[in-house]
């Protein structure tokens, strides 16, 4: 199982996308600095993610995500998220 996921920074509130099979431990390694795109926009929290089942799925969901439509798609998603945390 792998995961795709959206990163926001909390120093310039852009977002980062990536795949990864260890959710937990590659948020450490972006946060400790161990990740070079982002190593400059420490710190950062996790906004979204979803499951794939293959590394291909994973992919195509990343790619998607970093297009137009996905990031309306993920823009949504996280403000259906704020609302339903609210009440």
């Amino acid at each position: 199982m792998y995961f795709v996921y959206v990163l926001k920074s909390l120093k310039d509130s852009k977002y980062y996308y990536g795949l990864t099979k260890d959710l937990r431990n590659r948020l450490k390694e972006h946060n400790k600095g161990e990740v070079k795109s982002t190593q400059h926009r420490k710190p950062l929290e996790l906004v979204y993610f979803e499951k794939a089942d293959t590394i291909l799925d994973a992919r195509k969901k990343e790619k998607y995500f970093k297009s137009g439509f996905g990031r309306k798609y993920i823009s949504n998603k996280i403000k259906q998220m704020a609302l339903s945390s609210i009440g």
